[in-house]
C-alpha cells in the first residue's frame, strides 16, 4: 500500500488536495503542538468548513474519535476515526500577527529570517492565495491537539499539557478535499516563550465505511451528512457516465 510521510515543521503552512477514500494522521512530535486546519471542496471553493454546524449537529464542544467535520452544505468532508488526544478545538480561531506582538514581541522575516514568528491568519492566506482565495474566504478553523476551558465568568484559556509528546489524530477524508494547514502557536497560547512545535503526517487509504461505522452510526445528523455525501457522489458518478455514453 503506498503511503507518504512527512514532517511540517514548526511556524510553518501547507496545503494539498486530498481524495475522498483517504486518510490522513497527525502526530503531535514534541507535545503541546497546535494544527490550524481549514478545508474547502476543491471543485466549488464556495464550499468549507463549518465549525458551527460540526458542534452543534453533534451536540459537543470538543472533537474526538467518531465525530464529523461537516462542510456549509451538510456534507461531510472527514470523520475522526482515531484519536489518543481526546479533546481539539474549533472556536477560537488563527493567532494574529498582533497576538504574536502583544505576547512575544515582533518580528519580521525580512530582519530575522528562520527566527521570526509567523502567525496563523497570514499562514493560511499565503496557501489560500495559491488558490484563488482570499480573506473573505477564510473560514473558522480548526485548533487540532488544543483544548480550550472556561472560568466561572466565562473566559477562554488554553489547557496546557493537553497533548503529550507523541499523541495522534486520524481523519479519514469522505469527500475530495482542498486541505490547509498551519503549525503557527494557538492565539490563546500563554507560552513564556514563542512555541515551535512540529508535525508529523502520514497519509494514506482509508479502509472502507463499514454500515456500523462508528462515525457514520454515533448521530442521526452524521447518517444524514453520509447520505448527503452519497447523494453528491452519486450525482458526479451519473453525469460522468452520461458524457462517456455522448
Amino acid at each position: 500500500m503506498k503511503k507518504y510521510e512527512t514532517i511540517i515543521p514548526a511556524a510553518s503552512h501547507w496545503s494539498l488536495r486530498v481524495r475522498r477514500g483517504m486518510q490522513m494522521t497527525l502526530t503531535d512530535i514534541e507535545g503541546d503542538a497546535n494544527v490550524g486546519m481549514v478545508f474547502y471542496n476543491p471543485e466549488n471553493l464556495l464550499e468549507r468548513y463549518n465549525a458551527p454546524d460540526t458542534l452543534k449537529g453533534q451536540h459537543t464542544f470538543k472533537l474526538t474519535k467518531g465525530h464529523c467535520l461537516y462542510s456549509d452544505m451538510g456534507r461531510i468532508f472527514a470523520s475522526i476515526i482515531e484519536d489518543s488526544v481526546g479533546w481539539h478545538e474549533t472556536v477560537s480561531g488563527n493567532s494574529h500577527a498582533s497576538h504574536i506582538a502583544a505576547k512575544w514581541g515582533k518580528r519580521d522575516y525580512q530582519n530575522d529570517r528562520n527566527d521570526w514568528m509567523q502567525n496563523g491568519h497570514d499562514a493560511m492566506l499565503v496557501e489560500m492565495a495559491k488558490y484563488g482565495l482570499t480573506k473573505a474566504d477564510i473560514a473558522a478553523n480548526l485548533n487540532l491537539f488544543s483544548r480550550v476551558g472556561t472560568d466561572a465568568d466565562g473566559n477562554m484559556s488554553l489547557v496546557e499539557g493537553n497533548s503529550p509528546a507523541g499523541s495522534s489524530v486520524t481523519l479519514r477524508f469522505e469527500m475530495d478535499t482542498l486541505v490547509m494547514l498551519h503549525t503557527c502557536p494557538h492565539p490563546l497560547s500563554s507560552a513564556a516563550s514563542y512555541p515551535k512545535k512540529p508535525i508529523a503526517i502520514l497519509l494514506e487509504k482509508a479502509a472502507p465505511v463499514e454500515e456500523d461505522d462508528s462515525c457514520k452510526m454515533s448521530r442521526p445528523e452524521n447518517q444524514r451528512g453520509f447520505a448527503n455525501n452519497e447523494l453528491y457522489y452519486l450525482g458526479a458518478e451519473m453525469s460522468t457516465d452520461t458524457g462517456a455514453e455522448a
